[in-house]
């Protein structure tokens, strides 16, 4: 059975991620502790709140540099789930102008609607339009709906990006590049799909 670590920075409830990866056939350690991420086989980064706030717990952990030693030269498996995925980029402005832990080149940036009646922040369903095939999305049919809480966006090369979702003039909502992956949605609340792709993750 696979080890995944998912990783407590303070900043969400991680039980339930921890459930969806049970589900899905590997063991779940949730840690701040560098030896078990040093010791896993792949490495989930959730979160909900703000991009600098989580950048700070990250910090005060020390687990800015183990993250980045174990994904980036370890070349271990990596998804960052809603703003775990915004923290891979290279600095967000939720909160303030913020250095993040740099995954995949990019930003993060607010949503900015030229359709003023279009609601921020962006709550409940949503296709995903898959933009190139990934592992990650194997067994998914495309434009599968997924679950989205956020009001800041990952903006980048269209090299990196797998999926996109029609809100807001478009955004990015699934990225990779190697062995890192991100995902804005939440798969461990988006049911059957969710789960399969969370699947997909851990086999690897």
């Amino acid at each position: 059975m696979k080890i995944i670590a998912i990783i407590d920075y303070g900043m969400c409830n991680l039980d339930s991620v921890a459930r969806a990866v049970e589900k899905s056939g590997a063991l779940p350690i949730i840690t701040d502790e560098s030896q078990i991420i040093e010791n896993a086989e792949a490495i989930i980064l959730p979160g909900v709140g703000a991009f600098s706030e989580a950048m700070k717990e990250l910090e005060a952990r020390s687990l800015v540099s183990v993250l980045c030693k174990q994904v980036l030269k370890q070349q271990i498996p990596f998804l960052g789930i809603c703003l775990g995925m915004q923290l891979m980029a290279e600095k967000g402005y939720e909160g303030g102008e913020t250095v993040g832990l740099g995954l995949i080149p990019g930003e993060v940036i607010h949503f900015e609607c030229e359709n003023k009646d279009i609601r921020i922040p962006h709550i409940g369903w949503n296709e995903v339009d898959q933009s190139k095939q990934s592992l990650l999305f194997n067994e998914i049919p495309d434009h599968s709906d997924f679950y989205f809480v956020h009001s800041y966006h990952f903006s980048c090369s269209e090299k990196y990006v797998i999926g996109r979702t029609q809100y807001c003039d478009g955004f990015i909502s699934s990225i990779q590049h190697h062995n890192c992956f991100g995902v804005q949605f939440h798969p461990e609340k988006s049911q059957k799909v969710g789960l399969q792709l969370l699947k997909n993750f851990c086999s690897c």
